[in-house]
């Protein structure tokens, strides 16, 4: 294998017509000032990117889903859900070091990634649909063990309200930086006002303006370009975002301090230490709602983008808790 592949943003990718919602110094990206090439990755990485998964899709309302798979359908199901704007190969150099034990699959929710838009507007309870979707095309629940779902950010909101509504049917799920916050910390996504995406002449252009949101230094260059160039899309006259650009409109994410309550599965919370979205604080809010019987797991020297800042030391806490899982009885009343 070639030390740089060649290669084709929770969340993410703050393209131009976000800008102007948030205070960044500069107008070029950590990205700007490499030649267009794949900045250097060390063999880890590279080795992680070998594990070429299946490509594959399920219809959800009327919109084609894609996630990627890798590992034996006969092992115990695990789904990765991404953030905000972001997309299934934020999970391309995890999921092969967990595919060794496990049918991985990442998905692209609707309107992100490489799944279809919804026209007609988008709404938690079907990207809840989703997730339950892909884990059935995928083989998750053909075997005696019902599946995990691990997921970032946004998608952790998504995945609080599957383990509500279907949570009878899953193993568990964690919650990797979706920060619950207490009344007096509002949150949730802002009403943005819907433009169409630039279109930049050049790849490296598109990728010089490529953002982490909120944002964040990265020091793992080699991923910041993986994800980035996963981000956009060519078209006639240069290159693009591929996400919806309207999914953010009259968009609610509800309650989530009753959706985290009410999961009918094991639960467990991942938090960054440096996040600036999920503080200590907030990982004790949420420890509380769940009655202190559920774990909150801090990941060293991690900022909100946990998977680009940390990622083995993010691998190395799910196998223990998965493993865990296996082999213990849950204290939480479901």
């Amino acid at each position: 294998m070639s030390d740089k592949p060649v290669m084709p943003p929770m969340p993410m990718a703050i393209p131009d017509t976000e800008r102007q919602m948030f205070t960044l110094a500069g107008t070029q990206g950590p990205l700007a000032d490499l030649d267009g090439s794949p900045p250097p990755a060390p063999a880890w990485f590279l080795e992680a990117l070998s594990s070429v998964p299946e490509s594959a899709f399920v219809e959800v309302d009327g919109a084609r889903i894609h996630y990627s798979r890798w590992g034996d359908r006969a092992k115990p199901g695990l789904l990765l859900v991404h953030g905000n704007a972001a997309h299934a190969h934020w999970w391309d150099y995890i999921a092969p070091y967990l595919a060794r034990d496990y049918n991985v699959a990442a998905m692209d929710l609707s309107g992100m990634g490489d799944s279809d838009w919804r026209p007609s507007g988008y709404a938690m309870e079907v990207f809840a649909r989703e997730e339950i979707a892909v884990c059935e095309d995928a083989g998750m629940f053909v075997g005696p063990e019902p599946p995990v779902i691990v997921a970032h950010s946004f998608g952790g909101f998504v995945t609080m309200l599957t383990g509500g509504l279907y949570g009878h049917r899953l193993a568990g799920i964690v919650i990797v930086d979706s920060p619950v916050n207490p009344p007096d910390r509002p949150g949730g996504p802002p009403n943005r006002e819907a433009k169409p995406h630039n279109i930049y002449p050049t790849l490296s252009a598109a990728l010089a303006r490529f953002r982490l949101m909120p944002p964040q230094s990265c020091e793992n260059l080699y991923i910041l370009d993986w994800v980035a160039r996963h981000s956009l899309k060519e078209v006639a006259t240069g290159f693009t975002w591929k996400f919806d650009p309207k999914i953010w409109q009259r968009f609610s994410i509800g309650d989530t301090a009753e959706r985290l309550r009410a999961t009918r599965c094991r639960i467990a919370i991942f938090r960054g230490e440096l996040s600036i979205l999920m503080p200590p604080e907030i990982g004790e809010y949420m420890f509380n709602l769940l009655g202190r019987q559920a774990p909150v797991v801090e990941i060293p020297q991690a900022r909100h983008h946990v998977m680009l800042d940390q990622p083995l030391a993010l691998i190395a806490a799910l196998r223990a808790l998965l493993s865990d899982w296996e082999h213990s009885t849950p204290t939480r009343r479901i």
